[in-house]
């Protein structure tokens, strides 16, 4: 019986530090997302297919010029040893962008069970995953997959709209 208060006190202890402290970089986008205007927070790899095919010249390039109060920060997540991906981005047309910021996750491990799996409180299973925030609020979450730039375009604009009802 003295076993069992030991054990059920451990296990607090363990699922506090498993759960840690936010990342810096976690702390940054949260305090980011806490602006009245509109965020988009994009979680991606640069080894990642899907990541890379929002590059091209009407994916992101296009989306970032054509939404200047829109501030897009993408986080480099699950990169294993390669870089932020700063280069490719600047290859593809994403970096100069006055509303846009580039971090890194300091946690790059790819295999499944070291990875990041929660940012922002929110589960982290898939990538590209981009989340729309306003306010400190997230108001829209694509979770699985390439975004389709035009319907980034309308989640946006329904973000920014007030909602009177």
């Amino acid at each position: 019986m003295k076993l069992l208060p030991w054990l059920v006190g451990l296990g607090v202890i363990t699922s506090a530090a498993w759960a840690g402290e936010p990342s810096p970089v976690e702390q940054q986008v949260a305090e980011a997302v806490k602006a009245p205007t509109v965020t988009i927070v994009h979680l991606w790899a640069p080894w990642c297919p899907n990541c890379t095919a929002e590059l091209k010249p009407e994916g992101w390039p296009a989306f970032l010029t054509a939404n200047p109060d829109v501030k897009v920060i993408f986080v480099t997540v699950w990169a294993g040893k390669e870089e932020d991906g700063r280069a490719l981005l600047e290859k593809q047309g994403v970096g100069a962008q006055p509303n846009f910021q580039l971090l890194m996750h300091p946690n790059t491990s790819r295999k499944k069970a070291d990875r990041m799996t929660h940012f922002l409180g929110q589960p982290v299973t898939w990538l590209p995953t981009t989340w729309i925030y306003r306010g400190g609020t997230l108001r829209y979450a694509l979770n699985y997959g390439e975004v389709r730039f035009g319907v980034l375009s309308q989640l946006v604009r329904d973000a920014q709209d007030k909602w009177e009802h």
